[in-house]
Order: C-alpha cells, then structure tokens, then sequence
C-alpha cells in the first residue's frame, strides 16, 4: 500500500499502484495544490488541473487552445503529446487538435451523424449486438468482460456507423486492440496501428466515392459546409478520431460502470430491481453516475497556453501544456455532496465526463446509448453476474488520457442451466 503523503509531500503519481485508486492522491491535490506542476512519465512537464470550478473554466477557455503547434516542447518531449504516430501519419486535423474557426466548420459537418434522432435509429442495431456478444459466452458460465464484451460492442458499433464493411471490421478490432494493450507502454505497436487504420481509411474513402451510402464517412465526403468540403486528410482524420475516441471511451464506461457494482452491491441490486420493474430512470441517471464516480476518461486531453494567464492561482505561461484531470474535478467535494459515494438516484449530476464547452464529446449520445443498453441487458439476462477474482486481483492499464481495466473476469449461472 502506497505511504500516505504529508500536507507538504505531494503524493506520487502515475505508478500502478496510483492506477489502482487515483482518488486519495487527486483528494490531496485538490486540497493542497489545486493547480499542480508535474513531469508526465514521458518526461513532459504540464499543469494538472483538479478542482471543479477551475476544470470547468479551463476547458472552455479559449486561451487554452487544442493545437499541438502551440506547445513550447522541449527537444525531449517532441511528439510527445498526442495520439501515437498521429503526426506521421498525417491524422492531425481532427478535433481534438483543432480550434475555431476549423473546429466550428468540421463539428458542423460531423455533428448531424450524433442527433438524438440518428441515435435513436440506431438503438434496435446496439441491442442486436449487444445480445449477439452475451449469446457467445451465456452459456458458458463464465467470461471476460473486457475482450468478450465491453471491446467489441463499441467497435461494431462505430464501425457501423462509419460505414466500415463488415468483412473489414475484424481488422478495426485487431488495430484497437493494438491501441488499447499498449496505451500506457511502447508507443511503437499504437503508431503502426494508427499508420494501418490511415492507410485503409483513405482507401475506404476512395471507394466510398463511387458508391456512396446514409453512413458517416458518405456523410462526411458528401458534406459541405458553406460551400466548403473536407480535404482526404480531414475527412481520414474525422474518421479515425471517431473510431479512436468512439470506442475505448465506451470500453471503460462498461468495464468501469461493472467494477463499481460489483464494489457496491447495494447500488446493484437497486438497479436491477429497478429494471426488472421495467422501470427506466434510475438506469438513466445511474449511467451518468458511473460517469462522474469512476469514469472512462481519467484527464481531457491535452491543451497549450497561448498566452500567460492565471488559472487556480497559479501562473501559466504561453506554450505550457494543461491537463484537467477530470476524475478528480468530478469528486470535488465543493460541488457535489458525499462525492466518494455511489448514488446511481443522483439528480444534481453536472459531471464533466464528457468535457465542457465547444470541446464537450460528440458522441456522447451514442456512448451513453452503448453504456444503458450493455448494462441493462448484462444485469437482466445474467442476473447473478459476480466477480471471478478478488477485487485486489484486477488490472487496470497505464495510460494517462483513459482509465480501464485490462480484464474483468466473471461468472455466473449459464443461460439454460
């Protein structure tokens, strides 16, 4: 067990014992120094950002920008701030990269495949799958809920949406899965999947072109905006950080979502009481509770000064990097009562799981449409779910931008038994 720090030694981060339970060091920041300097495990130095007023200002503050070129990088830190092998691979222009006025153009364009009313057609599509991955392992008694479940059901899904073929969409899982095993270690085996998933994006636009269909990436070829179209390199660059962000964000909102039932039974069983009353609304905001209390998206991703400005206190000078640790801004006991407790009833829920401002996810509906649906027919058909292992066995991965773990090994009594 990690020492606890003093009120004047800042507690160590990023080690794996801070993977496991970040929540005590983050309770200690916000505390102690709100706005923290720190040098990232890849040697980057940057602003951590803990408290909830302060997250909120930073992440719609228009000084901050997204653009990786305002970074004032050291040699050391070159490339060392985004995706892995984004930048060879010329999938820079995407929006998390972006500011006005290319930001507002390119969300316009992409936004219309997210309306409530897009997702809503798609929502008999996201049961049919879900029930297609439990009838794989129900009958077994036994599962991994990680790789048989909470992987692939996004990757379809957005697969789906993107209108990637579906003879193709094994080759999607394999390069996600690249993503995710190797998120927090060498960044070789992420970059040769991001430059494999360029190469046939690019090609899939080509002969998406000659036989266009109601999928996003026909959307986005089609799309103008003002009489403005997307370049190659912006719609393959829409494409792949829809698929990236798409998926390994609904990957931990399951698996997170299922850890944190499992550790409060007493949550769980209201749930499925709920549910088998036929009964909605605490699903509903029991998915965004799971959000806020242990969510799939540890820090936003990165921003750059691009002037000195004072956040929290303390002094940002132009070109610093800024990461709001969204975690911990969302247990921030000055907005939200008993923040360490699950309350899956919880009405006054404003949580920044999804970001805030012009940045706030796109695909927020989908990913909660995802999260209600898996949930809801998890806890139904296989009522006596439990964990295989002691909760201390678990795995969570290293990384810095996502929080998950690596498996979530279960059983329960087989459909049929």
């Amino acid at each position: 067990m990690q020492d606890q720090p003093s009120a004047q030694t800042p507690p160590e981060l990023f080690t794996w014992e801070f993977a496991t339970d970040p929540y005590p060091a983050y309770a200690w920041l916000r505390e102690h120094a709100p706005v923290h300097r720190t040098r990232l495990p890849s040697g980057v130095e940057a602003w951590l950002v803990t408290r909830y007023a302060d997250a909120r200002q930073a992440l719609a503050d228009q000084r901050l920008s997204k653009n990786p070129a305002h970074h004032a990088e050291p040699a050391h830190a070159k490339g060392k701030t985004g995706i892995p092998g984004e930048r060879k691979a010329e999938l820079m222009t995407h929006l998390l990269n972006i500011d006005p006025p290319d930001h507002t153009r390119l969300r316009r364009l992409v936004s219309k495949a997210f309306t409530p009313r897009r997702v809503a057609e798609f929502t008999p599509r996201v049961q049919q799958l879900t029930d297609q991955l439990i009838d794989g392992f129900a009958e077994k008694g036994e599962a991994d809920l990680i790789h048989e479940f909470a992987f692939p059901l996004p990757i379809y899904a957005i697969c789906e949406m993107l209108g990637v073929p579906r003879e193709d969409q094994d080759d999607f899982r394999d390069w996600a899965g690249m993503m995710i095993r190797h998120g927090g270690g060498p960044r070789g085996g992420v970059a040769r999947s991001v430059k494999q998933m360029r190469s046939y994006l690019v090609d899939l636009i080509h002969r998406k072109r000659d036989d266009l269909g109601d999928d996003l990436i026909s959307g986005l070829i089609r799309a103008g905006d003002h009489g403005e179209h997307l370049t190659e390199n912006e719609a393959a660059a829409m494409a792949f950080i829809l698929l990236f962000a798409g998926f390994e964000t609904t990957v931990n909102l399951i698996g997170n979502g299922l850890h944190s039932l499992f550790m409060n039974p007493g949550e769980r069983d209201r749930l499925q009481a709920s549910l088998a009353a036929g009964e909605t609304d605490l699903l509903a905001t029991g998915v965004e509770e799971l959000l806020r209390y242990d969510g799939p998206v540890e820090l936003a991703t990165w921003r750059f000064a691009t002037e000195p400005l004072t956040l929290g206190g303390q002094s940002v000078g132009t070109g610093d990097p800024v990461l709001v640790v969204l975690a911990a801004a969302d247990r921030d006991p000055a907005r939200f009562a008993e923040p360490d407790t699950l309350d899956l009833a919880r009405s006054d829920n404003q949580h920044l799981g999804y970001g805030h401002g012009i940045h706030y996810c796109l695909g927020a509906p989908l990913a909660r449409l995802e999260g209600q649906t898996a949930l809801a027919t998890l806890l139904t058909r296989l009522p006596d779910l439990r964990l295989a292992v002691e909760p201390t066995e678990l795995r969570w991965r290293g990384g810095l931008i996502m929080r998950g773990l690596r498996t979530l090994p279960v059983t329960f009594t087989p459909e049929g038994a």
